[in-house]
């Protein structure tokens, strides 16, 4: 790895927790922690914060209030739930409401189908009620 591959990978890195801690608030202790548990995948979390959280979550170009919607609206249309309930966590962090949220799923209904909008109503009941 060059010295600038280094460099970038600092660069992302501080960036990734930045953006993280934003949408997180409290979760995580100041400087860079070590995520990994030694289990399998462990690297999955380093490759989130670098190229998730770093590279994309840490851009300027939208806010992170829009950043919110559009990932609510690809998580519904996955089916990913688990990745939802956090995202809803952090949705409101980044000061949407309950009744917005509402409003995304009800609008992925006419997208991605009704029992992908009730798992997600389910899922977004249980991180707000948790």
């Amino acid at each position: 790895m060059s010295d600038n591959d280094v460099e970038e990978t600092a660069d992302l890195r501080a960036a990734g927790w930045k953006a993280m801690r934003a949408a997180l608030p409290g979760v995580f202790p100041e400087g860079d922690i070590d995520l990994k548990d030694g289990r399998l995948g462990e690297d999955l979390v380093d490759i989130g914060l670098l190229s998730v959280w770093g590279g994309l979550w840490g851009r300027d170009g939208l806010a992170p209030r829009d950043r919110s919607l559009v990932t609510l609206g690809i998580l519904i249309a996955l089916g990913a739930e688990t990745e939802l309930k956090t995202h809803v966590r952090i949705a409101r962090t980044n000061g949407l409401t309950e009744d917005e949220i509402a409003e995304v799923i009800y609008h992925s209904s006419g997208y991605t189908g009704f029992p992908r909008a009730v798992a997600a109503r389910t899922a977004a009941r249980e991180a707000l009620e948790g």
